[in-house]
């Protein structure tokens, strides 16, 4: 209790235990992220970026966000920062959401990639989701040692993304441009000027929100399509795969559509504006574990868990270099007589082969 008297005496001991409670989720899910990509990529080092691990980083990014908003906002409220009502706690707040969308966003596109592919690539396609690439590294020439060398030194270097994941790229850096300019005027408003911060941030927080109650009903319909695909493949992997999917899409329909009617009719997204006994109270505390830990901590766990197996390792396959020395050797009886018709010759085979990941 000591702890809670000197550094967090302005909050009550309820609003503490669930924000503290928050930060710890966020926290744990953002350390699962982390170790989990780090062991996929110790893995399989040579596959480079698959969707598996930009999934464990962009939800790994957004999980450490939220850490950081929450005990940013324990101090801040604690402390009186000058800005942190303003456009600081605007920031801390927008950019954990803007990488949890990415993250869905990202999925969202693979959902929509298997959905459109050709009948005869469905099964085996499916089937591995988890593990194709989304960035391929360009294939060097043969023999070019020093373009393979180049990539494992720069594996950002030379790669491709696909034309939906581009779409999505681009969607999240707009999204991030508008955040900062919405930043900028709440900055400017916190001056002597009619601009009101609180409305800006509002208009902010709605569209966001539909933004996320969008991307839900598109996850549930994609999802759904998905279902009835995976159930024409006759495959155990594609029945567990299956149920997956469909839990997925169950899970961000609920979740989403839940968050996206917080913001609507409330303001708890915008909890870092209120005065701390504002917040005090049994109503507020469940909107905000509705919004935080219903909305993205357990999503974000959902897709962690159905990823959690290790991609099966690339088994590189080597054949040493070998020698084959010849001799040829004339028939005739002269060849005994002259050895200058005794022949060799060596022929050198390097020769390295890399098994294709799954």
């Amino acid at each position: 209790m000591a702890f809670e008297t000197t550094a967090f005496s302005c909050y009550p001991l309820t609003l503490l235990v669930t924000i503290l409670a928050l930060m710890f989720v966020d926290g744990f899910l953002a350390c699962i992220a982390f170790t989990q990509l780090t062991r996929i990529h110790l893995r399989n080092q040579q596959v480079g970026w698959t969707r598996q691990k930009v999934l464990h980083l962009v939800i790994g990014s957004s999980n450490l966000g939220y850490f950081i908003y929450f005990i940013s906002t324990l101090i801040a409220t604690c402390e009186e920062w000058p800005c942190w009502s303003h456009a600081c706690g605007f920031i801390l707040m927008a950019l954990p959401n803007i990488l949890f969308l990415a993250a869905f966003l990202l999925l969202l596109s693979f959902w929509v990639d298997l959905c459109h592919q050709a009948n005869d690539e469905e099964e085996d396609d499916e089937e591995n989701s988890t593990q194709q690439a989304l960035l391929d590294n360009v294939k060097s020439k043969p023999g070019s040692s020093n373009s393979r060398r180049r990539c494992r030194c720069c594996p950002l270097q030379g790669i491709h993304v696909g034309s939906r994941q581009k779409f999505v790229i681009v969607v999240v850096v707009l999204i991030f441009i508008l955040m900062m300019s919405f930043a900028m005027i709440i900055w400017i408003g916190a001056g002597k000027n009619p601009i009101d911060s609180s409305i800006v941030a509002e208009v902010y927080v709605d569209f966001f929100a539909a933004t996320v109650l969008l991307l839900g009903g598109a996850l549930g319909c994609y999802g759904l399509l998905l279902f009835f695909k995976l159930r024409k493949v006759r495959s155990e992997t594609a029945s567990s795969e299956m149920w997956k999917v469909a839990g997925l899409a169950v899970v961000s329909v609920i979740c989403f559509s839940s968050s996206a009617l917080v913001a609507f009719l409330t303001d708890i997204p915008l909890s870092y504006q209120w005065n701390v006994k504002k917040l005090n109270g049994v109503k507020a505390l469940v909107l905000l574990i509705l919004y935080y830990f219903i909305g993205s901590s357990v999503p974000s766990a959902f897709v962690l868990w159905i990823m959690r197996e290790l991609p099966p390792p690339v088994i590189v396959s080597r054949q040493e270099q070998s020698r084959v020395i010849t001799f040829i050797r004339r028939n005739t009886p002269t060849s005994m007589d002259h050895p200058q018709y005794w022949a060799t010759t060596t022929s050198l085979k390097n020769q390295v082969s890399k098994a294709s990941p799954i």
